[in-house]
């Protein structure tokens, strides 16, 4: 009789390996994300955003470029304006792809200043939902193993249409 024990201790042992959750290689710390909103990014919010995430740059960064905007109503038109690169959010009322656009240009603007260090900005998801967050790119690849859906990995927007760098 006792020579069955072990062997149904066998059993249960591998029953519970097989139902466990598999160990995710990595999770991000979605309290650390900067929530940011592509929509307010687009609608003359970059500026406000990017002082914002100031506190936070500051620890990689040791002196912060300053973001200027050009705002006219009249034409209608917005761009914004750093370390002597204008980004055009829109121009003459043609805002499609102003979310992209100004996703894109804040995360340049971020990410242009990180580039001696081992850190970046990544975008987490995008439009309304579009958060920020300083990451190593190793640390954004671990996220990508552990994260089943391609739309849930972290990225670094780009200027291409239409996804402008976010996986899809």
């Amino acid at each position: 009789m006792r020579a069955g024990i072990p062997i149904v201790m066998a059993m249960i042992g591998a029953l519970s390996i097989a139902t466990a959750r598999p160990a995710l290689a990595a999770e991000l710390d979605y309290d650390e994300t900067i929530i940011l909103d592509a929509e307010a990014l687009a609608e003359t919010g970059i500026k406000p955003a990017y002082e914002q995430l100031l506190p936070r740059l500051k620890k990689y960064v040791a002196s912060p470029a300053a973001v200027s905007e050009r705002i006219d109503n009249d034409v209608p038109s917005y761009s914004v304006s750093c370390l002597g690169k204008r980004y055009s959010i829109y121009d003459k009322g043609d805002q499609d792809e102003s979310w992209g656009r100004a996703t894109f240009a804040l995360f340049d603007i971020v990410n242009r200043q990180l580039a001696k260090t081992p850190y970046r900005f990544f975008a987490i998801n995008g439009g309304n939902d579009l958060g920020g967050m300083f990451l190593t790119p190793a640390q954004a690849e671990a996220a990508q193993k552990s994260l089943p859906r391609r739309q849930d990995w972290p990225y670094l927007p780009d200027a291409s249409k239409p996804w402008h760098g976010q996986y899809h």
